[in-house]
């Protein structure tokens, strides 16, 4: 027992004199004040120095424009949803198209978060870095929405765990397993990607979302029979509006002097963005998407059931056009600055082929 209590007490002694002796290491490398008069140049990236520079008066605008914009998802009529009159069927149906937009906005703020980061580390002026801290905290707001939808329908807080209670649920489960699978499949290359590229970069890729994400929004507010969807959907496609004001602001300071490297990474995010985006705004290309053979069989059956229960969901055509649309209206911001715009042939416009997309090079948008 005596040796026992000897050892351990070695130990602990052990430890403390390792301990000591590491703090005294690290005090010693950290006396450089002793031998200098000012501390040598902070290594980049890295959020110090801090500085609070002005200078994109619009961008003032619109962070001014986010706090009187700012909204509760929990304060929207959720009493006003009565769950009880839909099938099972139908509210299987329409929480699946929620879990759809979950892969999107529900994965926004952690990815905005760290855009947010990047604008702190790339020295960002004030504004720009308080819009992008807005953006954060609106698209959490767009998840609550979603965990708040679903939770309601399924009686249950997520859509992975839950028991569905007909054949179609459980097929409409099995595609946002596959759903869920490859978003953080994406999510592993977003991390990856971020800090090998410029913020001029990355504001084309948040361009393309919020611009098909703003068309969608509004069609749905407008198709929208229950009170607590349609006020979502047009406080969502409020915000989505606004975010895309941040990046054509930015993209109209940056852009005149953009790089021709950074031109052709622009190039291939836009038809990256087209086939990961497509998942929410049109239907999953399966040659991009790791998707099983019925898959997109199963989401239409879902979409079908969801629309005769009154949730408005655009058919196929409609989202084919609204997808041809925020393209067109994306390209013509990019020939301003004579980015070459990708072919997109699934909607029938021209342009440069681009073939080679690595998920390890790309920044897939959310």
């Amino acid at each position: 027992m005596i040796d026992i209590r000897h050892r351990i007490s070695d130990s602990a002694t052990a430890q403390t004199n390792n301990g000591l002796d590491k703090g005294h290491h690290m005090s010693k490398r950290a006396k450089l004040a002793q031998d200098m008069e000012f501390p040598p140049e902070i290594e980049q990236p890295n959020v110090y120095p801090l500085s609070w520079h002005r200078g994109t008066e619009k961008m003032e605008e619109i962070y001014e424009a986010s706090l009187r914009e700012f909204w509760d998802p929990m304060a929207l009529p959720w009493d006003t949803f009565d769950v009880s009159k839909y099938s099972w069927e139908e509210r299987e149906a329409i929480a699946y198209w929620w879990t759809i937009l979950s892969v999107f906005d529900a994965s926004a703020p952690p990815v905005f978060a760290g855009a947010f980061i990047k604008t702190y580390e790339d020295h960002e002026e004030d504004a720009v870095r308080r819009c992008f801290f807005s953006v954060t905290k609106d698209e959490q707001n767009h998840e609550q929405v979603c965990g708040l939808a679903i939770t309601k329908l399924l009686e249950h807080p997520d859509p992975i765990t839950y028991e569905p209670k007909t054949d179609l649920g459980k097929r409409l489960q099995k595609n946002a397993k596959w759903l869920y699978y490859n978003g953080a499949r994406y999510w592993d290359g977003y991390k990856a990607a971020v800090p090998k590229y410029s913020l001029a970069v990355l504001f084309s890729s948040f361009l393309m979302g919020e611009m098909g994400a703003a068309t969608i929004f509004h069609q749905m507010a407008a198709g929208a029979k229950e009170p607590v969807f349609e006020a979502a959907f047009r406080n969502i496609g409020r915000d989505e509006g606004r975010h895309m004001a941040i990046c054509l602001t930015l993209m109209q300071r940056d852009y005149p002097k953009i790089s021709d490297e950074d031109k052709a990474t622009v190039t291939k995010q836009i038809r990256a963005g087209y086939l990961f985006l497509s998942a929410v705004l049109f239907e999953p290309p399966e040659e991009f998407w790791d998707i099983p053979s019925d898959f997109i069989e199963n989401q239409r059956a879902g979409e079908a059931v969801a629309r005769e229960a009154g949730f408005f969901v655009p058919e196929y055509e409609a989202k084919k056009e609204n997808w041809r649309k925020a393209m067109l209206n994306l390209k013509s911001v990019l020939d301003k600055y004579d980015i070459p715009f990708p072919a997109i042939p699934e909607v029938g416009i021209d342009g440069q082929e681009v073939t080679d997309i690595d998920m390890e090079d790309i920044i897939p948008v959310f």
